[in-house]
């Protein structure tokens, strides 16, 4: 919805927190974000209202504060804006105090940080609007570094505004940073391949800001060879790494674009590094390198600060991270030390300054760019009535970067059914998948499988040993993702 910044923005200036939700959440999901971020109204498309004014009941909240930005029988944002209007001004416009920006939260944006189910992370007025500027300057916006058609914005271009507005990518990518730099955003309200290669070209579509399993679709679905591309001037990747190979392929196909990857997290409040202006193309592999106001280092295994090309945690200082985990001091003291970011990203920084992800030294999967907590589906994973014991992992996947793989003990009386009737261990793992679906978004479904196992392996203090399970499903053979 072209509302969605509006509703932002009045939001701020009235001097409310926003805290952006997934539509697709169920009721349970959005039940708990209303209670974690004590939300006092909600404001949802109509395609939504059933799920939020049940969300809505379920922590407390009336109904009645439950407003819609499209038509429907609930109070709607333009009849709010008309009330606004025909009533004489009641209230004194909420003005931050000098550098009151720095402290004042504008966003609970919710990460599911190094460990853990979802945190809602603080995100102050100051960090989106720093974090705009620092990639303004990597990308010299308003420069003339370059002939005027090799420059990569110019106010007249076009993007699309397709990456969901609620996760930190396209909130401040997409609703800040694009309209700063004086380009029109053409908001996508759904994905769909063949639509959005039709709005590429309808609207002219100029830069593309996209995540791994999309670029996917750009290499491999067959209508692509239908559309005439050529207007594509430039292409940032970020959310999870993307493999050179794809780059190469994406090429060919978006032949007058700049084409590099990101990267950041919401508790930098987006944006880290950025494949530099220097040339058309990012180099292979490479997240790109540091925005400028960002120090970074590389902390080894052991404590030590690593050498160039030594792999190692990447920690960062930067002017637009977030002020901590909302009411869970444990969870930000973890992640944010003395004033360093701990990304829990194992990278490797070469001489030129590339910053290259190598693993994720934390437990989050990615799933088409989303996060998804192990702990908070075996949390879902024990209710179900056959699992005694159970550790969810990934398993690579070519489209959607991971996909979701649970370890399971069964009881001993499900043990016995499926011992006894080898048709009865795919009647429980269908079970199991299902308990899942029915209770978790899409891209949380587990969609990598069910193993059964005898023991989960724990160290001495009881931890999962989770690297040993994914080691172990990484070896799983599965059929490949479908288009």
């Amino acid at each position: 919805m072209v509302d969605y910044a509006v509703a932002i923005w009045a939001t701020h200036r009235l001097g409310g927190i926003v805290s952006c939700a997934n539509p697709a959440n169920n009721i349970h999901d959005l039940q708990y974000q209303l209670k974690v971020v004590h939300a006092s109204v909600i404001i949802a498309h109509s395609s939504s209202l059933d799920t939020a004014l049940a969300a809505a009941r379920a922590a407390g909240l009336p109904s009645d504060h439950v407003i819609t930005l499209d038509e429907s029988n609930q109070i709607t944002v333009d009849t709010l804006i008309q009330q606004g209007l025909r009533s004489e001004p009641n209230f004194i416009e909420r003005r931050l105090r000098k550098g009151e920006a720095k402290t004042k939260v504008a966003f609970l944006s919710f990460s599911s940080g190094t460990t853990g189910k979802p945190k809602a992370v603080a995100i102050s007025h100051f960090g989106p609007i720093m974090n705009v500027i620092q990639m303004a300057e990597s990308q010299k916006v308003n420069k003339n570094y370059a002939p005027w058609e090799e420059q990569r914005f110019r106010p007249g271009d076009i993007a699309a505004g397709v990456l969901p507005f609620f996760h930190i990518y396209g909130l401040v990518l997409g609703l800040h940073f694009m309209p700063f730099c004086g380009i029109s955003v053409v908001v996508i309200p759904k994905f769909h391949f063949t639509d959005f290669l039709e709005s590429i070209v309808r609207h002219r579509i100029t830069h593309l800001k996209l995540v791994p399993p999309q670029i996917v679709l750009f290499c491999k679905h067959p209508a692509v060879k239908n559309y005439n591309l050529d207007g594509v001037r430039w292409l940032i990747c970020g959310a999870a790494p993307l493999s050179a190979s794809l780059v190469d392929q994406l090429v060919k196909i978006l032949p007058n674009a700049q084409i590099g990857q990101g990267y950041g997290m919401t508790e930098s409040t987006a944006t880290t590094t950025m494949f530099s202006v220097d040339s058309k193309l990012g180099v292979p592999g490479s997240a790109g390198r540091l925005v400028p106001g960002v120090v970074a280092r590389v902390v080894k295994d052991d404590g030590t600060l690593a050498g160039f090309n030594e792999p190692g945690e990447l920690q960062v200082k930067t002017p637009s991270a977030a002020l901590g985990y909302l009411n869970n001091d444990e969870a930000t003291k973890e992640t944010f030390v003395n004033g360093w970011l701990h990304t829990g990203d194992k990278v490797i920084i070469s001489e030129d300054h590339e910053v290259f992800i190598v693993d994720r030294l934390k437990e989050i999967m990615k799933v088409k760019g989303f996060q998804v907590a192990p702990a908070e589906l075996e949390g879902c994973l024990l209710d179900h009535p056959d699992v005694a014991d159970t550790c969810v992992t990934s398993i690579l996947d070519s489209y959607s970067g991971e996909l979701p793989v649970a370890f399971v003990v069964l009881r001993p009386n499900a043990a016995k059914r499926v011992a006894s009737d080898p048709t009865e261990a795919e009647r429980v793992k269908t079970s199991i998948k299902k308990h899942v679906a029915d209770n978790k978004v899409a891209y949380k479904h587990l969609t990598g499988g069910v193993e059964f196992i005898d023991v989960i392996p724990k160290n001495p203090s009881g931890k999962l040993l989770r690297r040993v399970l994914r080691d172990r499903a990484r070896d799983l053979v599965r059929p490949r993702s479908k288009l």
